[in-house]
């Protein structure tokens, strides 16, 4: 849920009948204050979707490489191939927990010197998080090109480090998502911290009024909720115990994860996600990131939690769901 704050936006208090701001500017007047970071090094957008994009409008030729570590969120795939580039994945391996090779990484950074790697940190769908370390070794073996630093959901690692300085190295564009971190599916709401030519360069092809009014309120709002994350994760964190608790009683014991979403095996995710929709309740099938056996869960409040164990264990005792072997 948005923060409450939200709920005091009212559209006969905005002025809907002229253009936005296009550059978002008391928006990012308040990110800049909270994340102590410059203006001109932050730039706002429609979700961070369309960030990814506009990174590869902005430096992506064809036939340029581009690696990602896979599973992992299919955008960066999609906005590749929008450009004409050429993806190279490097696999990792459940056996492992997911926790990427990065010998292999940066063997594979020096052989094919991609002018752009995407990671996702924490990765959907695994929840692994790099540490700071892990994440300069590979910002300095791809120095000659633009490493992608996705922190879509790093507002609910546990344990984050702080990576918003690391812009000042020059090759690194680091995204968020407000759209994640306060409840805004709806409205689109994401921002880019990278050095103030990479910050350009990417204004340059930002469309003209990519964020509207009530967007750029909302965050505004949003942003004075001091507690909200706190308070939020809290609650996340009592969720997430009952279900890792009670999916391991099932026989569906959730992996390792750094963040609010997990993955669990369960044999068909195709069949389990279509059984648990016919009682309202959805999961992500993660077939599309090439794991045709796992769904991702997303930690919602305790309530809806107990909805899904109480569902899942009815379907158990009905024979639709079973214990994969």
């Amino acid at each position: 849920m948005p923060p409450p704050k939200i709920k005091e936006l009212r559209l006969d208090s905005l002025s809907i009948g002229q253009y936005p701001d296009t550059e978002a500017t008391e928006l990012r007047q308040r990110l800049s204050g909270k994340l102590q970071v410059p203006l001109d090094n932050i730039l706002v957008g429609s979700g961070t979707t369309e960030l990814i994009r506009l990174i590869a409008l902005a430096y992506l030729r064809q036939r340029d490489h581009v690696l990602v570590l896979e599973p992992t969120y299919g955008e960066y795939e999609v906005a590749g191939a929008i450009a004409g580039a050429k993806l190279v994945k490097q696999w990792v391996k459940t056996e492992g927990g997911f926790a990427p090779r990065l010998e292999e990484t940066v063997a594979l950074i020096k052989k094919y010197r991609p002018k752009a790697f995407f990671i996702c940190n924490p990765n959907n769908p695994t929840g692994e998080y790099l540490s700071r370390r892990e994440i300069e070794t590979v910002l300095y073996a791809v120095d000659y090109g633009l490493l992608v630093l996705d922190e879509a959901y790093v507002a609910f690692v546990e344990q984050s480090w702080p990576s918003a300085s690391l812009y000042s190295r020059g090759n690194i564009v680091i995204l968020r998502s407000m759209t994640k971190d306060y409840g805004l599916v709806g409205l689109r709401l994401g921002y880019s911290i990278a050095s103030r030519e990479i910050t350009e360069n990417l204004r340059r092809v930002l469309p003209p009024w990519s964020i509207n009014i009530v967007a750029q309120k909302a965050g505004i709002l949003a942003l004075t909720a001091d507690d909200y994350l706190a308070q939020t994760k809290e609650k996340i964190k009592e969720a997430q115990w009952y279900l890792t608790v009670e999916l391991s009683r099932l026989g569906f014991p959730p992996l390792p994860s750094d963040t609010h979403f997990f993955l669990i095996k369960v044999g068909e995710a195709k069949s389990f996600r279509s059984v648990l929709l016919k009682h309202g309740i959805q999961v992500r099938d993660c077939t599309s990131f090439q794991l045709p056996e796992y769904v991702r869960i997303g930690t919602r409040t305790l309530p809806e939690c107990q909805r899904l164990i109480a569902t899942i264990e009815t379907l158990m005792g009905q024979g639709e769901i079973n214990v994969p072997s």
